[in-house]
């Protein structure tokens, strides 16, 4: 199959990835836990996301694509494919094989996990993170003290500080999940030769300087980020929900918390286009990953998405603990626009 132009992802079966044959893969995610791609070379890097894959979905790989050769390599415990603008990698880590003294073993893991992946791209020479997923879990459950969502949080930002990496303003796209108890913390990347244009949501308090009543220290995120290559755009919209200003809203209500969710995701796509020249990012190009805290209100979500999207949106529906205890759902989307000759 002829490899797209600039990045490129593609949710597919097991079957479909291994009859597809493609030379350009960067790096894969697979869910339910699956410990291995089937036919996948043994240097491609594979994400393996412990959580569960809902009802409408079946059993997908998340690939990433470049549309050019790609190079394997390995730094510490980062796996990464790279060309020479961009780089995937992934990295796990189990918290009973961490030494935790001073604070817990998810803060220590946590803090293993972004010093490695911040030496792996000073070493690589892509220094700019575009967009990061984490997977932790138990993500609500307090220990130690607090609530384990916030340990991460903390971790995240001293070792972001102690690599030289902005906390506020520069930052990449990112999503922060639940996965199942015992399974490692898992975090996947792509990073760049050269910084995207990070977006700010005008409907949202930038998650950054969210106030303290949300943990001590704030999470380290974008709420998109914009790539531009030489014949593409490519939009990262972090994982969202019904959060206007810094505030849940609708609790309770699966429905409204969609409908919520995706005003802001509409709201992110007039930002990039406003901001990026030669954008034009809809609601029908995005592929999405939709995060359902509660099984039983997929058809809720369904719904709403299919009256958004229509019948033939790329969606993943994803079983997963949400950083908020009172968000219900939360979407992710990415999206890519080809440019003109002379865009």
């Amino acid at each position: 199959m002829r490899a797209p132009v600039g990045l490129h992802l593609e949710y597919v079966s097991p079957a479909a990835y291994q009859a597809a044959r493609w030379g350009d893969v960067l790096g894969i995610a697979t869910f339910n836990g699956t410990r291995a791609a089937a036919g996948c070379a043994a240097d491609v890097p594979v994400a393996q996301v412990s959580t569960s894959v809902l009802p409408g979905s079946a059993h997908v790989y998340e690939v990433w694509r470049a549309g050019e050769p790609t190079e394997p390599g390995r730094h510490e415990r980062v796996a990464f494919r790279r060309t020479a603008d961009m780089l995937f990698g992934c990295i796990a880590v189990d918290e009973a094989e961490v030494r935790a003294a001073a604070h817990s073993a998810l803060h220590e893991a946590t803090a293993q996990v972004y010093r490695e992946i911040c030496a792996t791209l000073d070493t690589q020479g892509c220094p700019h993170l575009l967009r990061v997923w984490n997977y932790l879990p138990d993500i609500n459950r307090d220990s130690h003290g607090t609530e384990r969502y916030r340990q991460f949080n903390r971790a995240r930002q001293h070792a972001l500080r102690a690599s030289g990496r902005a906390l506020a303003g520069n930052v990449p796209a990112a999503s922060a999940l639940g996965a199942a108890g015992a399974s490692p913390l898992v975090v996947y990347f792509l990073a760049g030769r050269t910084a995207p244009i990070f977006v700010e949501n005008p409907r949202q308090v930038s998650a950054y300087h969210y106030p303290r009543q949300y943990g001590s220290h704030s999470p380290v995120f974008s709420r998109a980020a914009l790539l531009r290559q030489r014949a593409s755009l490519t939009l990262f919209i972090s994982g969202t929900a019904s959060i206007v200003g810094h505030r849940s809203l609708h609790v309770g209500d699966t429905a409204a918390q969609t409908r919520e969710t995706l005003a802001n995701i509409e709201a992110l796509l007039a930002e990039a286009n406003r901001v990026a020249c030669g954008a034009h990012f809809s609601l029908d190009a995005l592929a999405c990953k939709v995060y359902v805290r509660r099984p039983p209100d997929l058809p809720v979500i369904q719904a709403e998405l299919a009256s958004a999207f229509g019948t033939d949106a790329r969606i993943v529906y994803l079983q997963a603990d949400i950083c908020r205890q009172d968000l219900l759902v939360e979407i992710e989307a990415t999206a890519m626009s080809p440019l003109a000759a002379n865009g």
